[in-house]
């Protein structure tokens, strides 16, 4: 059985990942594993960096960290069983390192119907799904 999942959340779309939880935590409960909440924030540009307020960054990983965490908070497994892990750069690539890094068996992705530039680029969830090294449960 399952011992270590991944769930990625997007935060703008936090609603997404509520079917993606709810499975993660059904394996997590029957098998006593964990689940590790990912959300991964994406690169300003650098040519925007002399726009954007020095603390710019920071406050974005802060405000990221806090939402993230506020998720974690309702997951109905004990917390020593759950962690959340806020992440920077291309989404499918982060996502593919970290279950590597921390050894996850699983990946546990919400998904939606995808709109027409979906089909011409590819979404994040397909990507993390023909690359996984691991099993990826796609939910909707």
């Amino acid at each position: 059985m399952y011992k270590s999942i991944m769930v990625p959340v997007d935060l703008a779309e936090a609603e997404l990942a509520g079917p993606a939880l709810a499975a993660a935590v059904s394996f997590a409960k029957i098998s006593g594993g964990t689940v590790r909440l990912v959300y991964v924030r994406s690169l300003i540009p650098i040519t925007y960096m002399e726009f954007v307020p020095a603390d710019f960054d920071s406050e974005q990983q802060e405000d990221a960290e806090a939402k993230l965490a506020e998720i974690a908070a309702k997951v109905d497994l004990p917390s020593e069983q759950v962690s959340a892990k806020v992440l920077i750069g291309s989404v499918h690539g982060e996502v593919l390192a970290e279950a590597d890094a921390s050894g996850a068996d699983l990946i546990v992705i919400g998904s939606h119907e995808p709109g027409m530039l979906a089909y011409v680029i590819g979404s994040n969830a397909s990507a993390i799904v023909r690359r996984a090294k691991c099993s990826v449960l796609v939910v909707r």
